[in-house]
């Protein structure tokens, strides 16, 4: 069975992007771009939210040529992955190995989860949210910024209870602090 991994990179206040949108300061150097790199290589099937996924396929036509090895390796990985993009609004996909949802159905992901050998993982706070709510997230893993952005879109939902095992850390020449938690038991307050 499959884990569903929730991953993000995140200011040291908690939040994905600041309050314009910008994500700028979350650019990994080439150490924990390795290190972001070995995660996904075991990952078979990635979860994107329409806003992600429209940021991510520029990883399907991105030229690499010339680019370090860190930014050809995760180009390949990318492409090889598994991917489903879950959005009402999204005309049409435009990456291979890419199939569109246009809801989010906690069954068929659970479903998903019990039949495959490899991890999944959910990329993006709304959809992750999602996955949590329904109760599947397995892990989480963040990257932790040597920044405080003072607000934007958040890592986690309000109102989600979470209890979790430390499962690993790993500290970062640039400052950034990997945190992996596993969930022992996950709920909402409101």
């Amino acid at each position: 069975m499959g884990r569903l991994v929730y991953t993000c990179i995140t200011s040291l206040d908690g939040y994905v992007a600041d309050e314009d949108g910008q994500f700028d300061w979350s650019m990994p150097d080439e150490e924990v771009h390795a290190f972001v790199n070995d995660l996904e290589r075991r990952i078979g099937t990635q979860l994107y939210g329409r806003k992600l996924y429209e940021v991510m396929s520029a990883w399907e036509t991105m030229p690499v040529a010339g680019e370090p090895a860190v930014i050809q390796d995760y180009a390949g990985i990318w492409k090889a992955a598994d991917k489903i993009v879950f959005s009402r609004t999204l005309p049409a996909i435009s990456t291979s190995n890419t199939r569109l949802e246009r809801t989010f159905d906690p069954e068929a992901l659970r479903r998903l989860k019990e039949s495959t050998d490899r991890d999944l993982t959910v990329g993006g706070p709304t959809l992750a949210a999602q996955a949590l709510q329904a109760g599947l997230v397995d892990e989480l893993h963040q990257l932790l910024s040597p920044v405080v952005v003072g607000g934007g879109k958040p890592f986690l939902p309000d109102g989600l209870r979470l209890d979790l095992e430390l499962l690993d850390e790993r500290r970062f020449g640039n400052g950034v602090v990997f945190l992996r938690y596993g969930i022992r038991q996950a709920g909402f307050t409101g």
